[in-house]
């Protein structure tokens, strides 16, 4: 199983903070744009961790069993 968090606006749009799906060996823009499809993710901005490191890269990421995906809105600091 692959787990994936939503934070924020994210979360806001999918209507859920995560789901699970099964794993298939795929890569994460494979994912990535399955969710783009089931939420219309297009105009939104956000950063992809995994496992707790963001991916600056996420087109030669190939997922693992168990990775924890997080979608993370932009960052504001003060």
């Amino acid at each position: 199983m692959i787990a994936v968090k939503y934070f924020g606006m994210i979360a806001e749009k999918t209507k859920t903070e995560g789901e699970e799906f099964s794993f298939s060996g795929m890569q994460l823009v494979d994912l990535l744009s399955t969710l783009e499809q089931k939420y219309q993710l297009g105009q939104l901005s956000f950063s992809v961790a995994i496992n707790q490191k963001i991916v600056q890269d996420t087109a030669d990421y190939k997922l693992k069993s168990n990775d924890i995906i997080a979608l993370l809105p932009p960052f504001a600091g003060g």
